[in-house]
């Protein structure tokens, strides 16, 4: 099997998050050369990877490599998504994709003219515990979901003159730059969506100019609803990364921290109350790695080699960010968000832009 050259451009703190993982598939891949604009980062992220080559210049990287991983600020992300995808190379880019509509429709056609795969890196997808909730929901083990909540509670606070302080390179607030994934993983989880809202702000978090902590409602064609808390104030927290998926025959819930699925059932007396037990089962228990990115690199990779579109190409990313801009306008509005045509499996190319 030939290994593919893998190039990283961008070596700040995602990257450590990426290299964690490469060791995972060493047979398979290869980290030929690393990129950063500060020199002693490049020569860092060498060390750490193994590459032989570190430059400061991305376009001096692309002679080394078949692939590139894109882990750059995300105004960043148009520019050198686009020079990768014409040199002929397969790219993976950190999300999200691009901070708007127009700028993500180009690198789509782009990767489509040149035969070369386009794909986000949303790892939530990926992870082997997620992919347990996704199977059992699909089987309906548990009868239908009608309410999934997710939330994110984290402290994130950036250092003065941080780019990510910035809400035009950052994309918006914590909701884009963060939220992305949950907006995915919800589409991905619970189908087409309806309409939905979005409330943020930055009380909390002063540090940011757009939204720290957002609260967002989507329903879906099913009747589902959809619900995500996120957070980049928290100076403390018991849910820390949860899903709770609340079906007709019991409620699934993910805890990230202590890296388990379970299953919540058994409260179907008429005179239930909140003092009522439920029955607990442990259905899944994740590995140490089971958050590690090798999952997204490994189907990356898989992409390359057959040829198969990726699970979170650039089509399906750009409907989630879709759902985004069209929650934040509606906000903006005061008014509820029509979500209607934004499904992964639904068509992507627009009569209209939204942004």
């Amino acid at each position: 099997m030939t290994t593919i050259r893998l190039g990283i451009i961008g070596c700040g703190g995602m990257t450590g998050a990426h290299a964690g993982g490469f060791h995972h598939l060493a047979d398979r891949v290869e980290i030929a050369a690393v990129c950063d604009v500060v020199p002693e980062r490049a020569h860092q992220a060498a060390e750490l990877t193994g590459a032989k080559v570190a430059v400061t210049d991305y376009r001096e990287l692309l002679g080394h490599v078949d692939a590139v991983l894109v882990v750059l600020p995300h105004d960043l992300h148009y520019e050198v998504g686009l020079a990768c995808l014409e040199a002929g190379k397969h790219v993976l880019m950190e999300k999200p994709m691009c901070n708007t509509e127009q700028q993500c429709i180009d690198l789509i056609e782009t990767a489509e003219r040149a035969g070369k795969v386009l794909m986000t890196a949303y790892p939530v997808r990926f992870w082997p515990i997620v992919r347990k909730l996704k199977e059992l929901l699909d089987a309906k083990a548990y009868g239908d979901c009608f309410q999934m909540s997710v939330w994110t509670e984290q402290f994130t606070r950036y250092y003065d003159g941080h780019w990510a302080l910035s809400a035009d390179r950052l994309g918006g607030g914590q909701f884009f730059s963060h939220g992305c994934h949950y907006v995915d993983l919800l589409l991905w989880l619970l189908g087409r969506p309806v309409r939905g809202t979005h409330i943020g702000t930055n009380f909390g978090t002063p540090w940011m100019e757009r939204e720290g902590t957002s609260n967002v409602t989507i329903e879906f064609e099913s009747g589902a609803l959809g619900y995500h808390f996120g957070t980049w104030g928290a100076r403390g927290t018991r849910l820390g990364w949860s899903i709770h998926a609340h079906c007709t025959e019991g409620m699934l819930e993910i805890n990230l921290a202590e890296r388990k699925l379970y299953a919540h059932t058994h409260i179907k007396e008429e005179k239930a109350n909140l003092d009522t037990a439920s029955r607990t089962t442990v259905l899944y228990e994740a590995d140490a790695s089971g958050k590690f990115t090798h999952h997204e690199l490994e189907h990356f990779l898989d992409c390359i080699r057959d040829g198969s579109r990726p699970m979170t190409d650039g089509p399906t990313s750009l409907q989630g960010l879709r759902v985004i801009w069209r929650l934040y306008e509606a906000e903006r509005n005061g008014t509820v968000a029509d979500l209607r045509g934004l499904g992964l499996d639904e068509a992507w190319k627009p009569h209209k832009p939204i942004r």
